[in-house]
């Protein structure tokens, strides 16, 4: 998703405007801010709405984004762009990783609902007792891996995204998503039995 910043929504006269309070923020004027979030906050909200299609969330996100503006404006660099354009980058990276957050809790809430219904449904009590320990060996399991390896297997087998997909919603290299998964895969095999390791497929 992209924003057209030629249609006259800005002028090289605001942009000067918006690069001086972000300088300012840089140092810590709370004012700036202020005056930051009052110049800009309605075109960053309007990218967080369209993509997350939820004025709640896209409230809740705008805090986000300007929170880490607030932390990140030292690092602000205008020869790679306008100040505009780095907070629209900051707003569209926290839009999807709340997307991404909120696609995955709910894969992981509907695979333990799908076993909790399985124990219920089953009235052998040690039965029901294996699956429990099953779902803690599996979330113990997942958590004891890489970050960047547990990131791609919750997107390939909770969010159902392929290796292609995956790779671009990380902006990474195919070989490095297979790689990932299949190293993972791998560490999961050797923490849990075959059968336990069919319910994270």
């Amino acid at each position: 998703m992209s924003v057209n910043l030629s249609q006259g929504s800005t002028t090289s006269s605001s942009q000067h405007k918006l690069g001086s309070l972000v300088l300012r923020v840089a140092e810590r004027d709370q004012l700036a801010m202020t005056a930051l979030y009052d110049a800009s906050y309605r075109i960053v909200f309007g990218l967080l709405l369209r993509i997350l299609n939820e004025p709640s969330i896209a409230e809740e996100v705008l805090l986000d984004v300007y929170m880490q503006v607030w932390r990140q404006a030292d690092s602000y660099d205008e020869g790679r762009g306008s100040p505009l354009a780095w907070m629209l980058t900051i707003a569209r990276s926290r839009a999807i990783d709340r997307l991404r957050s909120s696609r995955q809790e709910s894969s992981k809430r509907d695979l333990l609902d799908s076993l909790e219904d399985r124990a219920r449904s089953d009235v052998d009590l040690e039965a029901a007792a294996e699956i429990a320990e099953m779902q803690a060996k599996v979330r113990a399991a997942l958590s004891d891996l890489p970050i960047e390896q547990r990131e791609v297997i919750e997107l390939a087998y909770f969010s159902g995204l392929s290796h292609s997909e995956i790779a671009l919603q990380l902006n990474q290299p195919l070989g490095t998503v297979k790689t990932r998964t299949r190293l993972g895969m791998m560490k999961l095999r050797t923490t849990l039995n075959p059968e336990v390791v069919e319910l994270v497929r």
